[in-house]
């Protein structure tokens, strides 16, 4: 058996290697519900356990003077091995769900064994302390994505939507001290869940494009968006916005513009233009134009007489989505953002943002950042409070998945021409 990896946050000690490769060993021969019963009594009850010795390595785990800090880490990393090893098939989700909500149940069993007890109130006290943790709250979307629930109730909150939105996962299911197995099993399934939305995608449009269309219900719009709205998006993304030219062609033709340009400061005056272009005239001379003018002027304005470097464009472009969506999880303010979805909508705003992702496709994975910071905001807000990020989400993944997709989608810009 080989050890586990060690986490960031320091060394492994006997005792948590024992746990782990005692785990490693069970998720092999026992059937997942067996597991989560016995994931229930090790950690949850903390009595009860049918190995005494790996019950007392976890009681010394509980009582080192770093178990505050370290312990969410170790649970952590504890769920992951069975996890880990029910991802893969389809048929194992529930137990995920069960091993996930366990966490949240109360213990039922009281202390017998007075030697421990100390021990055991301990461990309950982390394990209750560890639902507050972001290493929980990932675990409780990685629950969302896996989850065979179809309640499309206006109700629910926004967390149970996350698995629409594959370029979320890399940020809202993946946390400090998350094993890299688990990192590439969340990567695995994104790119599954993405591949399934492009071909179903793929199959509405050419549906839709059909002069005597199958009846309507067996081709489903695979979006949250009205028919109406999804071909007015996919016009907006991949079909002529300037004459003849499409989102991609207007980014490829500012990037051969670039090349002329001599100093950095001259860039960021072409970069305005190049963003205000596709901004509404009368919206534009309101206020936003007068923004981002003073935002640009700002950046780095003392290199703006130094030739423009490919550092410059990423670092632009990157604090440029900072003030276009949403700065940070310290700083979740996001009233410009919040502007123009009301005053352009979510398409135009879509399309404005997907300009600067084509211009310097190294921000995609920054942008998709922002989206993930605005959604774990929102996550416990019902999906009635938060329509309007919703359907910039739906809008995102439109515009990525048109223009950065892993499978042929050119056939969609020859039909919304």
């Amino acid at each position: 058996m080989s050890t586990w990896t060690p986490y960031p946050t320091g060394d492994i000690t006997q005792a948590e290697q024992r746990l782990y490769e005692h785990l490693l060993n069970v998720v092999q021969t026992e059937p997942p519900r067996q597991l989560v019963e016995r994931f229930r009594l090790l950690f949850i009850e903390g009595v009860g356990y049918p190995d005494g010795a790996i019950a007392r390595s976890l009681d010394h785990i509980v009582n080192t003077t770093t178990a505050d800090q370290e312990f969410r880490f170790i649970l952590n990393r504890c769920c992951h091995i069975l996890i880990n090893r029910w991802q893969t098939r389809p048929q194992l989700y529930p137990a995920i769900a069960a091993l996930i909500d366990s966490l949240t149940s109360a213990p039922t069993r009281p202390i017998t064994d007075y030697t421990r007890s100390r021990s055991i109130r301990r461990l309950r006290e982390l394990v209750k302390q560890f639902v507050y943790t972001e290493q929980f709250l990932t675990l409780r979307r990685l629950g969302q994505v896996v989850s065979q629930s179809c309640d499309h109730s206006p109700a629910q909150p926004l967390v149970t939507l996350i698995r629409r939105y594959p370029y979320l996962y890399e940020h809202c299911l993946v946390a400090e001290g998350t094993p890299s197995a688990h990192q590439a099993s969340i990567r695995h399934l994104q790119t599954q869940v993405q591949r399934q939305f492009e071909l179903d995608l793929s199959k509405y449009v050419t549906h839709q494009a059909r002069r005597n269309p199958t009846p309507t219900g067996l081709i489903q719009n695979p979006t949250l968006l009205s028919d109406r709205d999804l071909g007015l998006a996919l016009q907006q993304f991949v079909g002529n916005v300037e004459g003849s030219a499409t989102c991609r062609d207007v980014a490829q033709r500012f990037i051969s513009h670039s090349n002329q340009i001599r100093c950095y400061g001259e860039f960021k005056s072409e970069l305005y233009q190049y963003i205000t272009a596709s901004v509404d005239s009368e919206y534009g001379k309101r206020q936003f134009n007068s923004q981002l003018s003073q935002y640009l002027k700002h950046t780095l304005s003392d290199v703006d007489s130094l030739p423009l470097t490919d550092f410059l464009v990423v670092r632009t472009c990157s604090q440029l989505l900072n003030f276009l969506v949403v700065d940070s999880p310290k700083r979740p303010q996001h009233f410009v953002f919040v502007d123009l979805l009301s005053n352009l909508g979510a398409t135009s705003t879509t399309r404005l943002l997907l300009k600067i992702v084509l211009l310097c496709s190294r921000v995609k994975p920054y942008l998709e950042k922002r989206f993930s910071i605005l959604f774990n905001h929102y996550e416990s807000h019902s999906r009635e409070q938060v329509q309007w990020l919703i359907v910039a989400m739906e809008n995102l993944h439109l515009a990525l998945s048109t223009n950065f997709s892993t499978v042929n989608l050119c056939f969609v810009n020859q039909l919304v021409r």
